[in-house]
This record gives structure tokens, sequence and C-alpha cells, in this order.
């Protein structure tokens, strides 16, 4: 029986490696592959593959971030490889009914006996509950340590910047900025693709997406203006005291926020 498998690793050179190695193997047909997390959800929602060899450390949405995201959405889990350069997430990965997982460089015997494992799993249907599944990664989640800073790329540089000075982001035609607060606020852009992945980098206690094109530290609102027909916009604690718009479906959110 071949199997249909989905590679997931932000860096190609990997991608490649274990492609090359599945194929050599023989019976597994690789239908897709993905460079994040985001693009690991989209595809395992759309093909329901197998089987899938997804990578732990990726920017933005990480690999058992991208498992979170299935079971938010009640969507059925494949067997699931993680790969990885560090051994110290072996034991997350089982935690999380990860099928094995593979180190960094990888190692063809390794490979053959991940395939062996999956199809062993697959031709009996057994997996843990997903309750169970939820349960421990929700636990995983609130253990993950929280990244302190962001990366930004302004005038050809790149800064480190804390998350509590982050005022707001915003994307146009693909392209996201992050205004830092106060009068020497800075402008910068991020490496994430979309505000899904940077948001799930920053601490969901202190940011909002107030807005489809927006991201705002709660913190950093200066002033909630009323605006007509009962929406409402977002003055920032920023130079430009920027005014952001919060969508109709937020507004509730909003009222929660401030008790309006």
């Amino acid at each position: 029986m071949s199997l249909s498998a989905v590679i997931v690793d932000d860096e190609q050179l990997a991608r490649d490696e274990l492609a090359y190695l599945l194929r050599d193997v023989g019976d597994v047909d690789i239908v897709a592959q993905g460079k994040n997390g985001v693009e690991a959800v989209s595809l395992i929602r759309e093909l329901n593959p197998d089987l899938v060899f997804l990578d732990v450390q990726m920017p933005g949405l990480d690999g058992f971030g991208v498992i979170k995201k299935l079971l938010d959405k009640k969507h059925p889990l494949p067997k699931i490889v993680f790969a990885t350069a560090f051994d110290q997430y072996a034991v997350k990965a089982f935690e999380v009914n990860a099928v094995d997982y593979l180190l960094k460089p990888f190692d063809r015997k390794r490979v053959v006996q991940s395939i062996q494992k999956a199809r062993a799993k697959v031709e009996t249907a057994g997996s843990a509950s997903t309750d169970k599944l939820e349960t421990l990664v929700r636990m995983l989640e609130s253990q993950k340590p929280q990244a302190s800073k962001i990366l930004l790329k302004a005038a050809g540089r790149l800064f480190l910047v804390n998350q509590r000075d982050i005022c707001f982001a915003s994307i146009e035609n693909g392209i996201i900025t992050v205004v830092t607060s106060g009068v020497a606020g800075m402008e910068g852009q991020s490496n994430c693709r979309t505000l899904e992945e940077l948001l799930e980098s920053l601490d969901s206690n202190f940011f909002w997406r107030a807005h489809r094109s927006y991201l705002v530290n709660i913190n950093r609102i200066k002033e909630v203006v009323p605006w007509f027909k009962s929406s409402y916009q977002l003055r920032m604690d920023d130079k430009k005291q920027t005014e952001i718009p919060v969508s109709r479906a937020q507004t509730k959110r909003l009222r929660e926020l401030f008790g309006l």
C-alpha cells in the first residue's frame, strides 16, 4: 500500500533531502511540500495525507502549533513524523502522538523505520483519542516559552524589538509593517508571511486582531474613538498617533476589553 505524504520544512535543502530519501525508499507518494506552518495546515486540510513529515522549528507557526491549529479546527490528524535538529523535542513529539521523529541530517535507515511505523499505524488505524491529544497540545502550548523579542528589518538593518514596545502591525500587498510606540518609535518589516503567523509568535494576552489588516497591542491603545454606524477606531500610541479601524466582527471584543 502506497502512503500519501506531505513534507513541511522552512529549509529547501531539508525538503529536497527528505524527498530524495522517500523516493528511494519507495511506496510513498509525496503529494505536496510546504515551507511554513500556515501552508502545512492548509495542505493537510486540503489533501488529507496519510503521513506528514513536519519540521518542529519554523518561524511563526511551528510544528506543534500546526497540530494545535488542526485540533482547533476539529480536523482529523494524519500520522506525524517530526523532523528536528534537536533531540530535546523527541519526547514532546511522542506526547502529541507522533509516529516517530527524525534528527537532521536525515539518515536513510531511520527514514525507512519511520515509514514502517507509519504504515503499521495506518493499517491498524491506531491512534490516541482526540481529547487526549488536545489536552497534551494545550499543555505544550502553556509550557512553551514565548519569544520576548521580534526581528524587524529597517533601513537595510535587522533590529530586535521587545514585544511590549510594539504598537501595531499592518499588512498591505503581502508586506507586514510593524510600528513601535512613542515619539522615538520606528517602523520595520517582519519576515512573517501573514498576520496570523505573526500573531502566533506574540503574546496572545496583549495582542489582538482588531481588523483583518491590523494587529494591535492593547496596552498601546491611547484612545477609543467612536465612529459612524456604531463602529470605532483606535488611536494608537505611536509618534503619528495612527488611527486603526475596528472591524464589525471585532466590535464586541472591543466592548468586552474596555467595558464600552
